[in-house]
């Protein structure tokens, strides 16, 4: 049996393979933050992918702390009671797990659309808000640059991390994500790059990583006993100066201590000067090496796009799953077809069962509960 289609075990969450589809922004909502018929065709094309589990994208704790005016948030009921019937949709027609992904921002907040390609909205125009972070640093030379966030303030974020984590369990969310990569809050906190505060959540290691963890606790202590909490990191910024691979090392391990289900691991986002080498695979040594120091399953994603790509990240004990996003878009029956190149059997809806492709072993089996 291929690794790629083994069981795993997140927490208490047991899912029936290792393909995780990766939180991926739509940037399709309204500017409430609520669900957009777009999403409805979206979650029921991942239920339908035949992964194990979806990640759904970025959702903000905040209304400041969405990337852009059409971003999901979970920061009040409505949006809670939206989400709950949508996935009551979605599990009708597959039992697939699903997860969301609670963020915040934080200074790359208040931006159009990428499409658009406008960057920053200014707090004075349509769409636009004030943003925050660990000091007054700007993402961008360009941008406004943001508030700093005081012990006051930031302790409200990580209350409405908390409120956010219950209502995703009330939803009906089998999991939920931190999002400390990418350049977001969370991050601007660790990365000295953008965290130049003097006091106990700027400076030295324990103080930088201090803002994270206790958003962790929060959230931790805030859902149901044994309920998994996964976490998303940068490995590094890729910028002189910046977060570093032995940084997300030593933090996985804190989180690990402090009872997190897995740790997803992708890099850059925090610097406008990155200087990314992106090749297959690129990521994938920075969750080597923080599986080398953890006993939880440490998820791989960035540029893997093919199934013997990915069993062989899988059978190198290079990571325990992988998250595949763009891939994902591109082809959203990449588990179907890793399955028919591996050898394996996949469950699907029973609809789609008289697909089998002639001359190949049994490739589907309907789902089971």
């Amino acid at each position: 049996m291929s690794r790629l289609f083994q069981s795993i075990q997140y927490g208490s969450l047991s899912v029936k393979n290792r393909i995780v589809i990766a939180p991926m922004c739509q940037y399709s909502a309204n500017d409430q933050g609520v669900l957009s018929y777009w999403h409805e065709q979206q979650w029921g094309n991942y239920a339908l992918s035949g992964a194990g589990l979806c990640i759904i994208e970025a959702t903000a704790v905040q209304p400041e702390g969405r990337i852009s005016f059409a971003d999901l948030g979970l920061w009040n009921d409505a949006q809670r009671d939206q989400m709950q019937q949508l996935l009551k949709k979605v599990r009708s027609i597959s039992p697939m797990p699903f997860a969301i992904q609670l963020a915040h921002a934080g200074r790359k907040a208040s931006t159009d659309k990428p499409w658009l390609g406008r960057g920053q909205i200014t707090p004075e125009e349509k769409h636009g808000w004030q943003t925050v972070s660990a000091s007054e640093v700007a993402f961008n030379p360009k941008d406004i640059p943001p508030h700093a966030l005081s012990v006051a303030e930031l302790k409200q974020v990580q209350q409405d991390f908390a409120q956010a984590a219950i209502r995703a369990v009330d939803a009906g969310f089998d999991l939920i994500e931190l999002h400390a990569a990418h350049g977001y809050l969370l991050h601007q906190f660790m990365s000295p790059l953008a965290n130049q505060r003097q006091d106990e959540y700027g400076g030295e290691f324990e103080n930088r990583i201090r803002m994270t963890l206790e958003t962790f606790q929060a959230v931790f202590a805030a859902v149901p006993e044994g309920y998994p909490i996964g976490v998303r990191l940068s490995a590094q910024d890729w910028f002189d100066g910046g977060w570093t691979v032995e940084e997300s090392v030593e933090l996985s391990k804190r989180l690990q201590q402090l009872g997190v289900a897995y740790i997803h691991v992708s890099s850059g986002g925090l610097h406008v000067e990155q200087a990314i080498q992106i090749g297959a695979n690129y990521q994938v040594p920075f969750a080597h090496a923080v599986k080398q120091a953890v006993d939880i399953p440490v998820i791989a994603v960035g540029l893997i796009t093919e199934a013997q790509q990915a069993e062989q990240v899988l059978q190198h004990e290079q990571a325990d799953a992988i998250g595949l996003a763009r891939a994902m878009l591109y082809d959203p029956r990449w588990p179907w077809h890793a399955a028919a190149e591996l050898g394996e059997t996949l469950e699907i809806a029973p609809q789609y069962l008289r697909c089998q492709p002639h001359g190949v072993k049994q490739l589907f089996k309907p789902f089971s509960e």
